[in-house]
C-alpha cells in the first residue's frame, strides 16, 4: 500500500514539475525577458543577464524536483565547470540533462533544436540567451567555435538527442568537428540516471519504480591536439568521434 501511494505521488509530482517548467518558461518569455530588453539595451549585456536568469531558474527547478521527491542527485568535479571558454561534451540519458548542466555552468551556451525556438514554453529563454540553433547549416561549426573563443561555455551532446532506453545512440561527428577545427580541448561530463527514466521515446508519466538518482561526473580536460598529428581534420574528427563513443559507452 505504501509503495503504491509513493508511486502515485511521484506520478503526480512529475506532472507538477512539467507543468511548473512550462508555465515558468512562458512567464519568463512574456514578462521577464521583455522587461530585461527594456532595462538593458546593449545586446551582449542583455545576453549575459538572460543566461544568468536561465541558470538561476534551472537550479531552482532542480531543487524543486528534489523537494517534491522526484529525484536525488550528486555532482562530482563541479569546480571544473567554473572556468571560461569550455567545450563541454556530455552523454544524454535523460530529458533533464541540459537543465542540470546549465544550472552548474556560468555563461553556458547551447546548441538547440530549431523546434524549441518556436515552442512558446522555451523560445523566450532561447532567444534572450542567444543560444545557437542547429539549423544554421554551414555556419553552425564556426558559430560554436566563436562561442567558446568569446569566453562562453558551450554545452553539446554528441549523440544529438537523448540516448534510447534500450541502448546507446550513435555519436554525430559535429562535436568532434568543432573541437578539431577550433583547436579546442574538451571537458567531458558523464551522466548516469539510476534507474533509467525520461530517455528518448519514453513518456513523462512512465515513472520508475523508485525515485531516480542522477550522478554527474565532470572529468579532467581532454587535449585534442594528439588526434591531429600527421593527418587531416576529417580523419582527426573521425578518430575523436570513435574515442568519444568508447568513452561515453563506459557509463552504461
Amino acid at each position: 500500500m505504501v509503495d503504491r501511494l509513493n508511486y502515485a505521488w511521484r506520478v503526480l509530482a512529475t506532472a507538477i514539475c512539467f507543468f511548473t517548467f512550462g508555465i515558468g518558461g512562458a512567464l519568463m518569455w512574456v514578462l521577464v525577458f521583455p522587461a530585461l530588453g527594456v532595462f538593458v539595451r546593449d545586446r551582449d549585456r542583455r545576453g549575459v543577464h538572460a543566461r544568468a536568469l536561465v541558470r538561476f531558474s534551472f537550479a531552482a527547478f532542480i531543487r524543486w524536483m528534489r523537494w517534491l521527491g522526484v529525484l536525488t542527485y550528486e555532482i562530482h568535479g563541479a569546480e571544473r565547470l567554473q572556468r571560461r571558454g569550455l567545450l563541454v561534451l556530455a552523454n544524454h540519458p535523460t530529458l533533464i540533462d541540459v537543465v542540470f548542466l546549465v544550472s552548474l555552468i556560468p555563461e553556458a551556451d547551447c546548441v538547440v533544436r530549431s523546434g524549441l525556438a518556436r515552442n512558446p514554453f522555451t523560445r523566450g529563454a532561447i532567444r534572450a540567451a542567444g543560444y545557437i540553433g542547429n539549423d544554421d547549416g554551414p555556419r553552425l561549426i564556426s558559430a560554436c567555435i566563436a562561442s567558446v573563443r568569446s569566453g562562453k561555455n558551450l554545452v553539446i551532446f554528441p549523440e544529438g538527442t537523448r540516448t534510447p532506453k534500450l541502448g546507446s545512440g550513435a555519436l554525430l561527428r559535429g562535436a568532434a568537428n568543432i573541437a578539431i577545427r577550433g583547436g579546442l580541448d574538451i571537458t567531458p561530463v558523464l551522466i548516469r540516471c539510476i534507474p533509467p527514466t525520461l530517455a528518448k521515446g519514453e513518456k513523462w508519466y512512465h515513472v520508475p519504480p523508485r525515485r531516480f538518482h542522477v550522478v554527474i561526473e565532470v572529468k579532467g580536460d581532454l587535449a585534442t591536439a594528439s588526434f591531429m598529428l600527421g593527418t587531416t581534420e576529417a580523419i582527426a574528427s573521425r578518430r575523436l568521434t570513435e574515442w568519444l563513443s568508447t568513452y561515453f559507452s563506459s557509463v552504461e
